[in-house]
């Protein structure tokens, strides 16, 4: 009865377009937070290199090859390009400055040796999160990181060989061993495998490791910077593309891609939010409004019911629940609705070759739980002060 008395005076047009409005706000909100987070972590975890990152050098020309101009980087110029406001850091690929060989060392692998390239990155910029990526002198093993297309060519050899080729796993488990000299004396140091790329053609070590062959094993030859790693702000790709084109460098035309196709579909996503986030703002503070017009409405059935003895908090609490009843309902059909849309959404995306997540983000139910919060303590702000000015 108290119920019926309250909400008889009512033009449902404003709360039918707040309430469209919420649930197309709600729809698209809860979805662009869960696509943003989604598309952010693609390829995350899959390579070497961390997220927006990409490995460069400088593209070779004719003067490059006549000796007329140089392909390796100083550090002024690695500094100008970390300056840059859409670069998050910049740090140099270290090369070996001593002779390397990498061989099988396995009673059940037939002997494979070559001499090979290794380099070394800075942990914060790769994926391959591991208490063994690390090495210190003494150590009688070393982790490495191996490119694929080396795994690719160890099996072709075995196939050649009569051998059964080797999966990921088996690999690991294979033995293997460095040898580094130069012309004062030679050392071997066992390697296992941790971890496979895409990305870098070189094996890759630990940062000591290679500061320990440069400094006991270097050679007569200058140490030389010929490629670095730059990491992009979020969708800003475009213009870490744009300084490579201008400072005459080049890429993986892989991490390019992936790197693109991040910054376009994140930079979309967050236009969608911000339109999302407008949308819910503007369907609540109508909802609100409509409370407070709701409660003017009624200020004479309101101070009747003060009269006669009802307390404040019993009609604050009908005007809150009945609108926090409209918001959850809202709620529970935008989240519906949000399902549907991902269903269509994952298809399209793989379909298109963009294979992300497609489990739920929590991210995207966490915003939906905020809003609902805010809305809450909106509510029964709002008709906390109306139903107080009448008291």
């Amino acid at each position: 009865m108290l119920r019926t008395l309250l909400f008889q005076n009512q033009d449902k047009k404003q709360l039918v377009i707040a309430i469209i409005g919420a649930f197309l706000g709600i729809t698209f909100l809860v979805t662009s937070i869960h696509y943003l987070i989604r598309v952010n972590e693609f390829g995350k975890g899959a390579e070497i290199l961390g997220p927006n990152t990409i490995i460069v050098q400088k593209r070779v020309n004719n003067s490059a090859v006549l000796g007329l101009s140089k392909t390796d980087f100083t550090l002024t110029e690695i500094e100008k390009i970390k300056a840059e406001p859409f670069i998050q850091d910049v740090k140099p690929v270290i090369s070996n400055n001593f002779d390397v060989s990498f061989e099988t060392n396995d009673p059940l692998v037939p002997r494979f040796r070559s001499d090979v390239f290794i380099q070394t990155v800075d942990p914060d910029f790769i994926d391959v999160k591991s208490d063994k990526w690390t090495w210190k002198e003494g150590d009688t093993l070393v982790p490495i990181i191996m490119p694929r297309d080396f795994l690719v060519m160890l099996n072709t050899f075995m196939s050649a060989s009569g051998i059964p080729q080797v999966s990921d796993d088996v690999a690991k488990d294979i033995n293997f061993r460095f040898t580094i000299s130069n012309d004062n004396g030679k050392e071997w140091i066992d390697a296992k495998i941790i971890g496979f790329t895409n990305e870098v053609a070189s094996i890759l070590v630990p940062e000591k490791f290679m500061e320990y062959g440069n400094e006991k094993y270097a050679l007569k030859t200058d140490q030389k910077i010929t490629q670095i790693m730059i990491s992009g702000k979020e969708s800003e790709f475009g213009l870490v593309e744009e300084l490579i084109e201008t400072r005459g460098l080049e890429s993986k035309n892989s991490q390019m891609v992936v790197g693109r196709l991040k910054s376009i579909v994140g930079t979309l996503i967050l236009v969608i939010l911000g339109v999302s986030v407008i949308a819910v703002l503007v369907a609540g503070l109508v909802l609100i409004q409509y409370l407070q017009l709701l409660m003017t409405r009624n200020d004479y059935e309101v101070r009747t019911l003060l009269r006669i003895g009802y307390h404040p908090t019993i009609i604050i609490k009908q005007f809150f629940l009945y609108f926090m009843k409209i918001f959850g309902i809202v709620a529970s059909l935008g989240l519906g609705m949000f399902f549907l849309f991902k269903l269509f959404l994952d298809k399209l995306l793989e379909e298109g070759g963009l294979m992300i997540d497609t489990s739920i983000s929590f991210y995207a139910i966490g915003a939906l739980i905020l809003a609902y919060a805010i809305f809450a303590l909106t509510s029964y702000r709002t008709a906390k002060n109306g139903i107080y000015k009448e008291y």
